[in-house]
């Protein structure tokens, strides 16, 4: 189900998430915005629930990529 995962290659994975995680750098980061608002209590509009699972789903993948190597049977 996640070969697809297994094959893209990290660099643009890694490349992808750190470019979402600090878009954009000014004034403060969306992903450093919208979890602060989370931690608040204030992540109520629809729009910055998605913006914040737009900013954090290539974090989540490059984790589970990295879980998906270190546990697989080393030939």
């Amino acid at each position: 189900m996640l070969i697809w995962l297994d094959r893209l290659p990290w660099i643009w994975l890694l490349l992808l998430a750190l470019w979402l995680a600090i878009a954009p750098i000014t004034p403060e980061p969306h992903l450093i915005e919208k979890l602060r608002l989370l931690m608040q209590g204030a992540l109520v509009r629809p729009l910055d629930i998605f913006d914040l699972a737009l900013h954090a789903a290539p974090l989540l993948l490059v984790a589970v990529k990295l879980w998906r190597k270190l546990r697989a049977p080393r030939p």
